[in-house]
């Protein structure tokens, strides 16, 4: 379940940027809100390694030298994954106030089951110096 950055914004101008908006504009389905960013995430493998793909797109606008890390917690669970690459950075939409920030995290296998059965209550990213703390999103679909 790989994510396609092609098909992750809306080209349209707007100087009010909001969740509602992000997640409209996107054809993935979210996993996380915060106040002004949208996580959406997805497990990949590549030559039997396992990654957690993370996008965060709204006002997250960050450089970064020293990689993130990626906290889960739930109800008797806590995972925290390590970024895959200590180097990444945000990218301007065309949406004015909106950027995307790639970032890959490293998964163990025997994580992700663990991770795909936890109720999770809340998602922490950690980078540089901030953290942005999600909750978990479930659509009303």
């Amino acid at each position: 379940m790989g994510l396609s950055l092609s098909k992750l914004f809306n080209k349209t101008e707007t100087s009010e940027d909001t969740i509602d908006a992000i997640i409209a504009s996107i054809e993935h389905d979210a996993y996380g809100v915060s106040d002004s960013n949208v996580l959406f995430s997805g497990l990949n493998e590549l030559g039997g390694y396992f990654f957690f793909q993370t996008i965060v797109v709204g006002s997250l606008k960050v450089k970064c030298k020293n990689g993130a890390r990626l906290t889960f917690k739930g109800k008797n669970f806590e995972l925290t994954l390590n970024s895959d690459s200590l180097e990444f950075e945000s990218h301007h939409t065309e949406v004015k106030g909106r950027f995307v920030t790639n970032i890959d995290f490293q998964i163990e296998e025997k994580d992700i089951k663990s991770l795909q059965n936890a109720t999770l209550s809340e998602i922490v990213l950690h980078v540089k110096k901030k953290e942005l703390l999600f909750t978990k999103y479930n659509s009303e679909k």
